[in-house]
């Protein structure tokens, strides 16, 4: 497709699409009741159009904030594409966000019309609604649950559609008109940043931005209108942004959402998709997955797969490293993919992937070598939501277990005097919305874009990411060593989800544990271990064992002088609500320091034992107490 960058933006490139496109080609897909329905890119574009004029007979326009909650699905881009088609910006929030984290982004980006999913979201509105002058309308997408409410803020998105309907008959041109009114330099997204380090900024990107950073994403990784995707993470991720709505109007590829949450990975083995994009811990939890399998499979299941992922593994590695793997390993690979790894990829999903690709925060060495091990094309992505998304990733064939890639065309990288990784392309970002102090201390005087990351670039003119700068040890013999990797090697075990490590500049390396509660569960019924709640569970003095096993066996991986010296196992399940997470699943590191301080400082002061008597809330709003000892444990 040729783009003319001085003028397209997203409406257009939809436009551009559904008039090219074959009809029968399906643009997006939706699962609902175990029935997959289709939308062709003309519906897709009938519907953006309808929305958008809706939307600007209710009086939406120019630099108006249009903010979508709720889960994936056909209805958020339409509203997304209607948004920019009247010269308005889209927010995407996250899902499970809190009411007060709604109203906070909500008031935060001056947004006045909200796209809500159903109920549960209109009630996290409705319940801030004190909070949100600004706010105009609510447009509700299902209607269950609905009949009830009386309230002047609310309207459906079919009603909106059907006002949009009416007003393109009586001014056939106005889409028209207002579609080519857009500008590739107006704001088209404010997307949030991670917020691994603090509260997640908005960031303003615009449609050049996006457009530029989709053509270059494409080049690097060629992607085709044959190819399916199932949207697997929220829409307020960048990465499901690059790869649901902008990615999509380049290569026309197809966007499959699945039906619920829960049954997500089997309708991504449903689909079979061809491209792939997760954070680690998607990623992370199928590698769990598999091993928990091989823990409850028959005698000969286990042989096969302790037999062959070993042979998948060396001939991994002689590809991850560069190195031509002798013709025995090849002929190994070749039966073990025979008789293991081709219906392994087939029962996760994997089987027609071509291009898996991984980003928003570090992969352990060990997971990416597995699923090369298996046979997935797995690919390392790095970027910033501030550059639109990626700034560098691995080629095919030119794979590098330890490095993320090089920079994709048009995007440059240097490392400062610090050892910080800076960045600077055309899709960089206009800056934090309402924040300019914010961005003036993330670029350079010279408009280069801080990542706040360490790392180096290789021969090869591959980047390689230490860890966060502020997250650098310092260990006992003075090299530096990064906590991320330690991490990473602790939570490869199937019986750990979280690892915190603190301490270096001549602190000993101490770690907070915590375990996959469904596989030390499993494994406790399995011993006969009783059990009345999750604090009891990581109480046990056979967990512990068990988990100092782990410990052992990552420390193992490790120079000595970078092994965990003391553990103790969290007693609660780490939560996004209380702020140890990210809603994409990242710990926030400097919050666990916070939260569980006396913790850490026990571990550091050789005590044996800490006893805790405190309140947690959990997701659904109730609250409860916990009271136990936890036991600090000696690696």
């Amino acid at each position: 497709m040729q783009i003319d960058l001085n003028d397209m933006t997203f409406p257009k490139l939809l436009k551009k699409q559904a008039a090219t496109i074959a009809a029968g080609k399906s643009a997006l897909r939706q699962k609902g009741l175990g029935i997959w329905q289709s939308y062709s890119w003309q519906q897709y574009a009938d519907n953006v159009r309808t929305l958008a004029l809706g939307l600007h007979s209710l009086g939406f326009g120019t630099g108006e904030k249009l903010a979508i909650l709720g889960n994936n699905r056909p209805e958020s881009l339409f509203a997304e594409i209607a948004a920019q088609s009247v010269s308005g910006i889209a927010v995407s929030l996250y899902h499970d966000s809190t009411p007060q984290e709604v109203a906070d982004a909500l008031g935060k980006f001056d947004v006045s019309f909200v796209i809500a999913e159903d109920q549960e979201q209109v009630d996290k509105l409705l319940d801030m609604r004190d909070r949100l002058p600004k706010l105009y309308r609510i447009v509700y997408v299902k209607k269950r649950g609905m009949r009830k409410y009386h309230d002047d803020l609310l309207v459906s998105l079919a009603a909106v559609q059907e006002l949009g309907s009416a007003l393109g008959d009586q001014q056939p041109e106005l889409f028209e008109q207002l579609v080519a009114a857009g500008n590739p330099d107006d704001t088209a997204i404010i997307c949030l940043t991670s917020g691994t380090t603090g509260a997640p900024k908005g960031a303003m990107l615009s449609h050049r931005d996006l457009i530029t950073m989709s053509l270059a994403f494409n080049e690097a990784d060629p992607k085709q209108e044959r190819d399916e995707y199932v949207s697997l993470l929220p829409l307020a991720w960048f990465g499901e942004q690059l790869m649901s709505v902008a990615a999509p109007l380049i290569a026309g590829y197809t966007v499959n959402f699945p039906e619920k949450q829960e049954t997500a990975m089997a309708d991504l083995r449903e689909i079979g998709p061809h491209i792939m994009l997760s954070p680690p811990k998607v990623w992370e939890s199928i590698a769990t997955s598999v091993r928990v399998r091989m823990m409850d499979s028959t005698p000969f299941k286990k042989f096969m797969f302790n037999t062959f992922l070993p042979i998948g593994e060396r001939y991994a590695d002689c590809v991850l490293t560069g190195i031509a793997p002798p013709v025995s390993l090849v002929i190994g690979r070749f039966f073990a993919d025979l008789l293991l790894f081709r219906a392994l990829r087939d029962r996760l999903g994997l089987s027609h992937v071509r291009s898996a690709l991984s980003g928003g925060a570090s992969l352990g060495s060990n997971v990416f070598r597995f699923y090369h091990a298996i046979g997935v094309n797995l690919k390392q992505l790095y970027g910033q939501t501030e550059i639109a998304g990626i700034t560098c990733m691995h080629r095919n064939g030119d794979v590098r277990g330890t490095t993320v890639g090089s920079p994709l065309p048009g995007t440059e990288i240097r490392i400062d005097e610090h050892g910080e990784v800076l960045s600077k392309s055309a899709g960089l970002f206009k800056g934090y919305y309402g924040d300019a102090e914010a961005t003036r201390q993330v670029l350079t005087a010279d408009g280069w874009l801080r990542s706040g990351d360490a790392g180096h670039l290789d021969q090869h003119g591959h980047l390689t990411i230490t860890d966060r700068i502020n997250d650098v040890l310092t260990v006992a013999d003075g090299s530096t060593f990064s906590a991320q990797q330690i991490e990473n090697n602790l939570r490869f075990s199937p019986y750990i989800s979280e690892a915190v490590v603190f301490g270096g500049s001549g602190i000993p390396l101490v770690a907070l544990i915590g375990i996959t509660s469904r596989v030390v569960g499993k494994w406790a019924g399995d011993n006969k271990l009783s059990y009345m709640t999750f604090a009891d569970l990581t109480s046990r003095s056979e967990v512990i064992e068990l988990i100092a096993g782990e410990v052992n066996r990552a420390n193992a991986t490790m120079p000595e002088q970078a092994r965990i010296v003391r553990f103790a196992i969290i007693y609660k399940e780490l939560d996004a609500d209380e702020g140890e997470l990210t809603r994409t699943g990242t710990v926030r590191k400097a919050t666990i320091g916070t939260l569980y301080k006396d913790l850490i400082d026990a571990l550091h002061e050789g005590a044996e034992t800490v006893a805790i008597d405190t309140n947690i809330e959990f997701p659904d709003g109730k609250t409860g107490h916990i009271k136990t000892t936890v036991a600090i444990r000696t690696a």
